[in-house]
């Protein structure tokens, strides 16, 4: 029966690919449309610009999922290599690990101001703020106001746009799960317990990681031929402006850069697209005005890297780090070489991503391409990463919707439109980081796809897809591929 279903997925980003290649694997006929007319990947896309490759955000391939990890090895068995793992904070001239090393921390702060950070931690450990709302709040009871301002409020102010006590706490319970300043210094000091079985051992941080050759593109330009070699259609340049389902089948209406469009029928559909385009496409069953005013008013931040190609001088070898500085606009500085040496195609040269939180439309945005490379020249010198005279060229790549923004209200919409669904459109699901407006992992978005399909399959709800969890914990930690997905849903809520 399977065969003679259609499934539409919309996006072909992680979660649209992932979803595909495992419906055609059980016999579905699938349809991904992409409104990207050159790349598929979504944000996890490799682009490249006279034989450099940028990779978009930066993305390491580690998982604790079995199931993410077998479906990379699968998409990809030949052309991955293992990365060694390294990021750090800059701050005040200095460079902190990250995660954050409580000894290393403190000696470099100094004596005085290490007192003063103590002491505050131990304020807000007696006299904390109960059931914190905002980023600020939590991440005070976590470390004190002091460490909080320097070492999250900057930063976080930059990728958001936005003041800390206007971001959900759900942002900073999910980012920094678990971690305090008591539990950093007591990681560093206390007796490290012996493990008879070694098999059992787990590490408390990731040091190293997967990484396709030429950038993360390349898993997922694997992953389109091989949907197409098993008769999957990628239509790519196709942007999704109408929805309406009869009975239970979708007709969904695509547009192309010339005008064009195309109508067509499925019994499912699958959107990694944004919500709050999604929702403004649907025509039928009307969309009540509640969902359409809670899709409407969720939020994302954009960003745009600027790459500059530099002589190789050796300065930093991280894959990342992140800018504390307040002094400068760029907020993360890759180094895609130490992603992949073959990301740069002469050894002779390197090539740095400054990466810049924005709006779409606001003053960096909108700024020519040589005022943010002159921009960017101006920072990596002044941050002392490399001289002036040895920045060779660069270019600057443009990401819409990259984050959907958690602030004081976006989760009570996401209850609406998640109730709408429940109540409307039981065959359409929603998957992946823009599609659920979650800030999830690849990994993560992956599993909201993979069991999207398990769903399909049955033909009923089996997993609620909305509780894959999606912390930092997670991502920076624990054994490679030792879990199945089902163990990192959280409980469902009754």
């Amino acid at each position: 029966m399977s065969s003679q279903k259609n499934i539409i997925i919309i996006g072909a980003g992680p979660a649209g690919l992932t979803s595909g290649y495992l419906l055609a694997k059980k016999g579905f006929s699938v349809t991904i449309l992409e409104a990207d007319e050159k790349y598929v990947g979504g944000i996890s896309r490799t682009e490249s610009i006279k034989g450099f490759y940028f990779d978009i955000g930066g993305h390491r391939f580690f998982s604790k999922s079995k199931e993410v990890e077998d479906f990379w090895t699968e998409i990809l068995p030949n052309d991955m290599l293992d990365r060694p793992r390294s990021s750090r904070i800059y701050y005040n001239n200095k460079f902190y690990a990250y995660p954050l090393k409580a000894f290393e921390a403190l000696f470099n702060l100094g004596i005085f101001e290490s007192i003063l950070c103590v002491l505050s931690y131990l304020k807000a450990s007696i006299f904390p703020v109960k059931d914190p709302k905002n980023f600020e709040d939590w991440v005070t009871n976590q470390f004190g106001k002091r460490l909080f301002s320097i070492f999250f409020k900057t930063y976080t102010e930059k990728v958001w746009g936005m003041d800390t006590k206007d971001i959900s706490a759900d942002w900073a319970a999910q980012r920094i799960k678990g971690l305090s300043l008591y539990s950093a210094i007591w990681n560093a000091i206390k007796p490290k317990s012996k493990v008879k079985d070694k098999s059992k051992m787990i590490k408390t941080l990731i040091d190293s990681f997967r990484y396709p050759r030429k950038g993360p593109g390349m898993m997922w330009e694997a992953c389109a031929a091989k949907i197409q070699a098993m008769g999957g259609e990628i239509k790519m340049g196709r942007l999704v402006n109408q929805l309406e389902r009869t009975g239970e089948v979708w007709k969904v209406q695509t547009i192309d850069k010339s005008g064009k469009t195309e109508i067509l029928e499925a019994e499912h559909v699958i959107s990694s697209a944004p919500i709050r385009e999604l929702f403004q496409a649907i025509r039928e069953p009307e969309v009540s005005a509640a969902a359409l005013n809670s899709a409407n008013s969720l939020r994302y931040r954009d960003f745009l890297t600027v790459a500059l190609v530099v002589s190789e001088k050796d300065v930093f070898d991280d894959n990342w780090i992140y800018i504390h500085d307040p002094s400068v606009k760029v907020g993360r500085i890759q180094n895609f070489k130490s992603w992949s040496p073959e990301m740069v195609p002469d050894p002779a040269y390197n090539c740095y991503g400054l990466e810049y939180f924005c709006f779409e439309g606001d003053g960096l945005w909108t700024s020519t391409d040589e005022e943010l490379v002159n921009l960017a020249k101006k920072e990596v010198v002044k941050l002392g990463l490399t001289k002036l005279q040895d920045i060779k060229e660069g270019f600057v790549v443009r990401q819409k919707k990259a984050y959907p923004v958690y602030d004081d209200v976006y989760q009570n919409h996401i209850n609406v439109l998640k109730a709408e669904i429940l109540g409307k459109f039981t065959n359409l699901h929603l998957v992946g980081r823009n599609g659920m407006h979650k800030y999830n992992n690849q990994d993560h978005a992956m599993m909201t796809a993979m069991l999207t399909v398990e769903n399909i399959a049955a033909d009923r709800i089996v997993y609620d897809v909305w509780n894959v969890n999606q912390d930092a914990e997670y991502h920076e930690s624990g054994e490679i591929g030792k879990e199945n997905i089902e163990e990192r849903l959280v409980p469902l809520k009754v």
